[in-house]
């Protein structure tokens, strides 16, 4: 590759398959370690081709989601009312009773803050129910689609060179040629990654072009993920992975398309929209007590983020405190947001004018290491809420600089004194691990990703395509192309976040119950397969038994 041709690199050896050729009943193992081997086994009881399910067309559905969110705006808006009726007709102490009572006044007071608490968490839950319950996904949507066979779940590791496929299958099988295509890519996949981790470039084209034959976009989710994973070995080969992530991560859209592809992904999955409820719900309760609020987010993308808290901040009992948000993005970070980060603040002055809450933005167009206490002009009598969603992981640690600028980072946050400080990642080691043991856990988690799309939208949706090339296939593209200094993506595991975090001299902050019951109830309106998990104050969010994000707050 050129510098040249870079702004339309398209990755290689992206075959579609035939419809014809759906593959049959899959299995993967699928755990939580990166000891755990990816596996797939075949189902001796009932083997037949899964067909791709009927769905409406992609206008029908975004008009469809225009609709739903509109009527879910004016159905929180609502909500809210009723609440504020609800303690404005709440029966006052007896005129006699407060009397005979020495401290009346002090319990009066108790009484009124209790009542005024009670609203501002009933008003922060509606808000909360308004954001999940906008998935774009109705009962129509999803009906005409069948149920599909459940995937079980091996966590018992396997050595690499274990086969997947078993070595005595009945004889029908050994017949179908197409139903062995995603039980075969797994093992040429590991086979291929082996190969270039040995430098034996000769074994790793064949195998390479023997994959091609067996991925798809448009097939089962391994064959999905096998096709991004291949472009990601050939990148490694070829020494290009840096360059290609830049040209995925930097790239300028046309008009609004790829914010139009972070939308869809915030709506087909709860990954992003989970992540924001948990952090907007710690930040809220933090705060209640303050007129004054100022939040610094480490990267602000395109701001959806913070509508759900400022419709909560705006309807507080005793009037909606003053707001400050400083928007962090990283300047070579083009593909968070459709234009710049004037639109993000023009984005936010017409939600303080909707809600009628006073709201100042202060764009900063930075590298997150390279951020100073003096460029975030701390004020007194401040509120300070900090936080960092899906972006930590992005700022190096001790194994890439000596200086360790990821602690750096969360020294100097340390040293503002703020109120909460919000951490949403992706529950993936792939930090310090070597090449191999980074390839399984990849292959682990975007799995259990690709599989989570796939039961939403049909694997010929574009919005789909869209979605897994343009929001995942970048970090897949880091995380297995490139090493050292070079390589982005470098995520942790909850544990690893909190040690790191008590290391800096934070306490944890457990979240608010009434988000995490908000949570785990309306997750069902996604699937039933996804899973969520307490632990020590912290949320961890899965498909099946595989966590693939967690929320935590500190102080």
């Amino acid at each position: 590759m050129t510098g040249g041709n870079l702004m339309s690199y398209e990755f290689p050896c992206l075959p579609t398959l035939d419809s014809e050729k759906t593959t049959g009943s899959l299995k993967l193992d699928i755990g939580n370690s990166s000891s755990s081997r990816l596996s797939i086994q075949f189902d001796s009881d009932s083997f037949s081709p899964l067909s791709i399910p009927e769905q409406q067309s992609s206008a029908e559905t975004n008009s469809f989601l225009k609709l739903k969110s509109a009527q879910n705006y004016v159905v929180c808006g609502k909500r809210m009312r009723y609440a504020l009726q609800e303690i404005e007709m709440t029966p006052k102490t007896d005129e006699a009773t407060t009397i005979s009572t020495p401290d009346h006044q002090e319990d009066e007071h108790k009484l009124k803050s209790a009542q005024n608490y009670a609203f501002y968490s009933r008003s922060m839950r509606y808000a909360l129910e308004n954001a999940l319950m906008e998935p774009g996904i109705d009962e129509a949507t999803t009906s005409s689609t069948p149920d599909r066979q459940q995937d079980e779940l091996n966590l018992a590791p396997k050595k690499r060179s274990t086969a997947c496929v078993p070595h005595c299958l009945p004889e029908k099988r050994q017949r179908r040629t197409s139903e062995s295509d995603s039980v075969e890519v797994v093992n040429l996949l590991f086979k291929c990654a082996e190969a270039l981790d040995d430098d034996n470039i000769s074994d790793f084209e064949v195998l390479e072009n023997k994959i091609s034959d067996h991925v798809s976009i448009e097939g089962e989710p391994i064959q999905r993920l096998g096709a991004y994973v291949l472009g990601g070995l050939q990148a490694r080969h070829k020494n290009s992975g840096s360059k290609i992530y830049r040209v995925l991560r930097c790239r300028q859209p046309e008009s609004k398309e790829l914010q139009s592809y972070m939308s869809n992904l915030h709506n087909v999955c709860p990954y992003i929209k989970f992540g924001y409820m948990a952090a907007n719900g710690a930040i809220a309760e933090a705060v209640r007590d303050d007129n004054r609020i100022h939040i610094i987010d480490f990267q602000i993308a395109q701001g959806n983020q913070w509508e759900t808290l400022i419709m909560a901040l705006a309807v507080h009992p005793r009037g909606p405190p003053h707001v400050r948000i400083t928007g962090i993005e990283d300047p070579f970070n083009r593909s968070a947001r459709s234009d710049d980060l004037q639109l993000v603040g023009n984005k936010l002055s017409d939600l303080s004018k909707m809600h009628k809450i006073p709201l100042e933005f202060h764009p900063l167009s930075v590298y997150a290491p390279e951020v100073t206490m003096e460029m975030l002009d701390i004020r007194p009598g401040e509120a300070l809420a900090v936080n960092f969603t899906l972006q930590l992981h992005q700022t190096p640690d001790e194994s890439v600089d000596v200086n360790n600028p990821r602690d750096g980072l969360l020294r100097m946050v340390k040293g503002m004194s703020p109120k909460v400080i919000t951490l949403v990642e992706q529950e993936s080691d792939t930090n310090t691990t070597p090449f191999l043991v980074r390839f399984e856990e990849t292959m682990n988690y975007y799995s259990a990703m690709f599989e989570s799309i796939d039961a939403i939208l049909s694997r010929k949706d574009k919005d789909r395509i869209n979605i897994e090339k343009n929001c995942l296939a970048k970090d897949i593209v880091s995380i297995i192309a490139c090493e050292g200094e070079e390589r982005i993506e470098r995520h942790e595991v909850l544990e690893k976040w909190r040690s790191r975090f008590i290391m800096a001299g934070f306490s944890p902050f457990p979240l608010n119950s009434h988000v995490i019951s908000v949570i785990r109830k309306l997750l069902g309106r996604y699937s039933e397969k996804y899973t969520l998990m307490e632990s020590d104050g912290a949320l961890l969010l899965g498909w099946r038994n595989r966590n693939l994000i967690s929320a935590s707050a500190w102080h």
